[in-house]
């Protein structure tokens, strides 16, 4: 693609559409989204943020949105108490996956229509949820920012699931999920993945013409290296995990590590502690490592991982569930914490085992694998600076933002070509 800085007359017009408020980051979809939004500020485009915008918030613009967008448009955002899990559930009787019709909002379809009446150049829809409140086809061209092949996740939760009750409830989803991607992905200019495996699913399943693969960026600068310290005389050494804890995926995750791993953890190291930072840890699980007496802590949200990371000997992600990529995988191995991943925790990204990481993906593996890294200082060495200079080399937050940059101005290009037909994504229909 050439570069589309520079040669333009003006900023083109960009309206990015998202269902959830992006601060704090504290979840890796977030995280790149602002990564993505930061690093095209000032570029081709003129942004403008549309999203819900939280009560606390609502006295004006958060300071923080300067530095993703020049205009932000907001809406209020529903308020989600503690029974929102089990109140949402009353979308199961939707003919849209729970996940979609939960992010549905009356004074959002509003905000969105007023912008889609002014003079846009393009529209970005950040996860394909958010495509609930605007659908296409739009009066310009459509970029379609998926960060998973969400039916994807929702068959890996049917296949784990032990409850009879929830495997069928997670099958109805997952069937309800991919009918609801395949008619809504072609109707984009672009779709853009976050690996290449889902690009070229949504090709050959869901027939999308125009799909790209950006990289999985890393904010540099702000993820410093450290080399990685050496337990502490008594000290068993620390292992920490990172992830939004009201995601179900990341919740299976600890509670496999909980129950299947660390019990041959804390036997050959009984001084060994585990760390699980994010917010929104479930009290059952909380309660659940204080009953038998773990060394864990769960932090719930904070607003800076690193400290917990760089006091780690190893960061663990126990993923059996997911789809798209861990930016989590990354940002570890820029601060220099040698990862221990099951294959799915590393799913879509081009590192490699026993050089940027060390895969496992049974109890016993990961356990052994946890250990060799606890009880070897020289291992966790190879493995940190390795993973850091592949970081260094491959995945800057810029390089992610400027190839989507790139897409965002090929789309306008496939545009024009097309101007005449007055065209510019799928056929109009229904998305259900």
């Amino acid at each position: 693609m050439e570069d589309g800085r520079g040669d333009m007359s003006r900023q083109r017009r960009l309206l990015f559409v998202s269902s959830r408020y992006l601060f704090p980051t504290d979840s890796g979809g977030k995280i790149r989204t602002v990564n993505i939004l930061r690093g095209m500020k000032g570029g081709a485009f003129d942004i403008t943020l549309a999203s819900p915008l939280p009560a606390k918030t609502r006295t004006g613009d958060p300071a923080e949105i300067v530095s993703v967008c020049d205009r932000f448009v907001g809406w209020p955002d529903a308020t989600r108490g503690r029974l929102f899990q089990w109140t949402r559930m009353r979308h199961l009787a939707s003919n849209l996956p729970v996940a979609v019709a939960t992010d549905d909002s009356e004074s959002g379809r509003r905000a969105i229509a007023r912008e889609l009446e002014r003079r846009l150049d393009i529209v970005v829809v950040d996860f394909p949820h958010a495509a609930v409140l605007a659908p296409p086809p739009y009066p310009c061209p459509g970029v379609m920012f998926t960060h998973n092949v969400e039916a994807e996740i929702f068959h890996r939760h049917s296949e784990i699931a032990r409850n009879p009750l929830k495997r069928a409830i997670w099958r109805n989803q997952a069937a309800k999920m991919e009918r609801y991607e395949r008619n809504l992905l072609p109707r984009f200019t672009s779709v853009v993945a976050v690996a290449d495996r889902d690009r070229e699913y949504f090709q050959s399943v869901y027939g999308v013409g125009s799909a790209w693969t950006i990289p999985t960026g890393v904010d540099l600068d702000y993820f410093t290296f450290a080399e990685c310290a050496a337990p502490k005389d008594g000290d068993g050494g620390t292992v920490v995990f990172t992830g939004s804890m009201d995601w179900m995926a990341n919740v299976d995750g600890v509670e496999f590590f909980m129950d299947a791993v660390w019990p041959a953890i804390s036997l050959a190291r009984p001084g060994a502690r585990c760390v699980i930072v994010g917010r929104s840890p479930p009290r059952a699980l909380v309660e659940r490592a204080r009953g038998r007496g773990l060394n864990w802590e769960f932090t719930g949200f904070v607003d800076d991982v690193r400290p917990f990371v760089h006091n780690a000997q190893v960061f663990v992600i126990p993923l059996r569930i997911g789809g798209g990529t861990r930016i989590k995988v990354y940002e570890a191995m820029a601060m220099g914490c040698p990862v221990v991943s099951t294959g799915i925790g590393v799913e879509g990204l081009p590192v490699e085992h026993d050089r940027h990481y060390l895969q496992a993906d049974s109890a016993d593996a990961m356990a052994a694998a946890v250990l060799s890294l606890l009880d070897d200082r020289e291992r966790r060495a190879r493995l940190s600076l390795l993973a850091r200079t592949y970081v260094e080399e491959n995945m800057s937050a810029r390089r992610s933002a400027r190839v989507f940059e790139q897409i965002c101005l090929r789309a306008l290009q496939t545009a024009d070509a097309s101007e005449a037909s007055g065209v510019y994504a799928g056929a109009p229909g229904p998305i259900l």
